[in-house]
């Protein structure tokens, strides 16, 4: 679980998992606008699919 607060005035203003969140801050008003990538379901998998028509135009 991450801490999140306010960037103006460092107010926690939550604990939590999270993809995307958007809190306005009770104290001071400011709009918090936090979101974390998502990670690629298989890594690479782009990757060895270039190596793969990579080898294919190269061999006869």
């Amino acid at each position: 679980m991450e801490s999140i607060r306010c960037g103006n005035c460092n107010r926690l203003l939550a604990k939590a998992d999270y993809k995307q969140i958007e809190i306005k801050c009770p104290r001071c008003g400011t709009l918090n606008l936090k979101a974390k990538s998502l990670e690629p379901e298989r890594l690479g998998a782009s990757i060895r699919k270039e190596a793969l028509h990579e080898q294919e135009t190269i061999d006869p």
